[in-house]
């Protein structure tokens, strides 16, 4: 992994100021990168769909014919 005994002792106790990606390298290590896939997909982070939702407009301007260029 190429990193220090302490980075991994640190990533075996769960300390989250591991970086990801020492964590994405013991998953393809360890042939986790089904898992590491499934981790990082957007689909899975719940909260971040419903920043993403809140984000967007609550109405769409139609535009009126005036406002067309062509």
């Amino acid at each position: 992994m190429l990193v220090s005994r302490q980075t991994v002792q640190r990533l075996e106790a769960g300390d989250p100021t591991v970086s990801l990606g020492v964590l994405a390298s013991a998953f393809f290590i360890l042939g986790f990168t089904s898992r590491l896939e499934a981790l990082l997909s957007p689909q899975s982070d719940a909260m971040g769909m419903s920043e993403e939702l809140a984000r967007l407009p609550k109405r769409i301007h139609t535009p009126v014919a005036d406002d067309l260029d062509f």
